[in-house]
């Protein structure tokens, strides 16, 4: 592993995506921000995009920002996970930060898993946690119609994109900033193939994107459907395969299924 230079700090940037989460958002700020603060080689900043929240979770990121400046948020009025994530690459890649990443917002990464993968990005332009290698240490898995469900998205994503992650949909991952500058207006903002599209993006442009056996939790509380998410997840990553093929006109015929199966979407740019 390349170490730092001497007395040289790294600067990351962690945006962390948040729908009504007045639950967990708070745990989650305290614990990454009592990690990083003990972290003596780096510098950082954690910017909580709050997107079209219905609870208090801005209430509380606010009192969390108003005692730590490292902590920033704000507050979008739409918006889906992956439309708040592009909006924080957005504005962190203006500043003057080395990688930028992001986390879920329920702490399933913690920030000893999120550090282990700024350790070790090495000379690749991006890294992003891998639940399903033999080396990930899981604490909590997910229930087994949620690990098939999983597997047989990730089968289908390698069947289209020939992209070869084992895990696209870890909700920990991490890039040099010289990869969000290129991609991030670039990709189509859909809540259930954004990881999808984004890591596609890595590849269409040459960049290297490790894979790394983390460390991970299953909180057991998500609000999603398995069944009803699993085929959206499906209709998402067939509409960017579309887009990303001389096939597009087929897209109208998508845009003409029932709403219960249609995904969200917007383009930015």
């Amino acid at each position: 592993m390349k170490k730092q230079q001497k007395n040289k700090k790294r600067k990351v940037a962690i945006v962390i995506p948040a729908y009504n989460e007045e639950k967990r958002i708070g745990n989650t700020l305290k614990i990454y921000s009592d990690f990083f603060k003990k972290v003596k080689d780096t510098e950082y900043e954690i910017l909580v995009v709050i997107n079209n929240t219905k609870d208090n979770t801005e209430k509380i990121v606010k009192s969390y920002s108003d005692k730590n400046k490292r902590i920033k948020y704000i507050n979008l009025v739409k918006g889906g996970k992956g439309y708040a994530i592009v909006e924080g690459f957005a504005l962190e890649s203006k500043k003057d930060f080395d990688l930028i990443g992001f986390v879920d917002a329920d702490s399933s990464t913690s920030p000893e898993a999120f550090h282990e993968l700024v350790e070790n990005i090495n000379n690749y332009d991006g890294i992003i946690g891998n639940r399903w290698s033999k080396k990930a240490k899981i604490t909590k898995r997910q229930t087994l119609l949620r690990q098939s469900a999983s597997r047989i998205f990730n089968f289908i994503v390698k069947s289209l994109f020939f992209i070869n992650y084992e895990d696209t949909q870890c909700g920990a991952k991490i890039f040099r900033k010289k990869v969000i500058e290129k991609i991030y207006d670039k990709i189509y903002i859909t809540q259930w193939a954004f990881d999808v599209n984004l890591l596609y993006l890595c590849k269409v442009y040459g960049f290297k994107i490790r894979e790394f056996p983390t460390v991970w939790e299953d909180k057991g509380d998500s609000k999603l459907h398995v069944i009803k998410s699993s085929l959206k997840m499906f209709f998402g990553i067939l509409r960017l395969r579309l887009i990303n093929s001389p096939f597009r006109y087929f897209i109208k015929l998508y845009d003409k299924m029932p709403e219960s199966v249609k995904v969200n979407h917007r383009v930015i740019g």
